[in-house]
């Protein structure tokens, strides 16, 4: 029987032999998390022989010369993670896999839930927390966020903003500490984590109370930083900003019920936007459920639109929709 680690050093070899651009085409099926595992597992493997290749996939014979090696390198997964995700998802996860064991510890929040990892970390150094946060998935810190007093979560993601790297040592320290305070668990570069960006995306997913009163507080201690923030940010609102055609795009990709919640919570002119985007009988059956369905959670509400941002992101990231002005402080509804 196969473990799961035999089965995902199997799915690496098979990235390896499919090429930069099958490979993509895999890679783009799977989550952040998956993706992640993938990459960091082919980045560590050794090269293989033909011998061991061909019972996973016959067809790499026609590729491999006798004796051939399987050797993955940082080109080849850079060229393969850019065509799946985009260079900027691309470039942020190959930075923390080049980073090597420096994050080992880190990693291992990611399969916490918001609530235990929250609870973790929440007495450390606000600049340590900051740190955590940067290398972690957007959504999870943005989960992270919200188990916070509002003083500490502010400090945090105004440090995040002001962030421009970390240094090899310091990353080191933070992750034997972590390791350590987890019970398990060689750069030679600076980690380029952090910054504006970085901190407009964990921004995007904590929420319309908490989003505006960390804007405010950035404001207080730099009003063009907020303004930057703010401008990097993409919220369900801002669906208004796509044309038609990326709104149509956008519909062909979301389930229907979900699309029914999250509008639930938008303004009348982004329904309206919707409606006009499909055919004249799918908008009267969205109308009818708009007004039959019933009362519900701003929480379901909000985890849905996020959900739909996720698929925009993805979009945009693949060239199949252009988002339009980005900014504003509406925040989701």
């Amino acid at each position: 029987m196969t473990t799961p680690e035999e089965g995902l050093e199997k799915a690496a070899m098979l990235l390896l032999t499919l090429g930069p651009d099958a490979a993509a085409e895999v890679l783009r099926q799977l989550g952040p998390r998956e993706v992640q595992k993938l990459s960091l597992k082919m980045a560590e493997m050794p090269g293989h022989t033909r011998e061991r290749v061909l019972p996973l996939l016959d067809e790499v014979d026609a590729h491999f010369g006798k004796g051939a090696m399987i050797q993955p390198d940082e080109a080849q997964l850079r060229e393969m993670l850019t065509k799946a995700l985009g260079d900027e998802r691309a470039g942020h996860l190959l930075a923390r896999m080049m980073s090597g064991s420096d994050t080992a510890g880190i990693e291992s929040l990611k399969w916490m839930d918001a609530a235990t990892a929250a609870d973790l970390i929440k007495n450390e150094h606000p600049q340590i927390i900051a740190t955590i946060l940067v290398h972690l998935e957007y959504d999870q810190a943005g989960e992270i966020l919200k188990h916070f007093n509002d003083r500490l979560r502010n400090d945090v993601v105004l440090r995040i903003a002001t962030l421009d790297g970390v240094q090899p040592s310091a990353l080191k320290e933070l992750n034997d500490a972590l390791t350590r305070m987890l019970s398990g668990a060689s750069s030679v570069k600076k980690a380029a984590m952090g910054g504006i960006r970085h901190a407009a995306e964990i921004l995007n997913f904590v929420g319309s109370t908490h989003e505006t009163a960390v804007i405010d507080n950035v404001r207080e201690y730099d009003p063009d930083l907020a303004q930057k923030i703010l401008d990097e940010m993409f919220v369900f609102e801002n669906l208004l900003d796509i044309d038609d055609r990326g709104i149509q795009t956008l519909l062909r990709e979301v389930q229907s019920d979900s699309l029914i919640i999250a509008l639930k919570g938008a303004q009348p002119d982004l329904r309206e936007k919707v409606f006009k985007n499909m055919s004249s009988r799918a908008a009267e059956m969205l109308r009818e459920d708009l007004e039959t369905r019933g009362p519900v959670r701003l929480s379901e509400v909000e985890a849905e639109q996020k959900e739909i941002l996720k698929i925009v992101r993805r979009l945009a990231e693949e060239g199949q929709i252009m988002l339009g002005g980005k900014g504003g402080d509406d925040g989701f509804v």
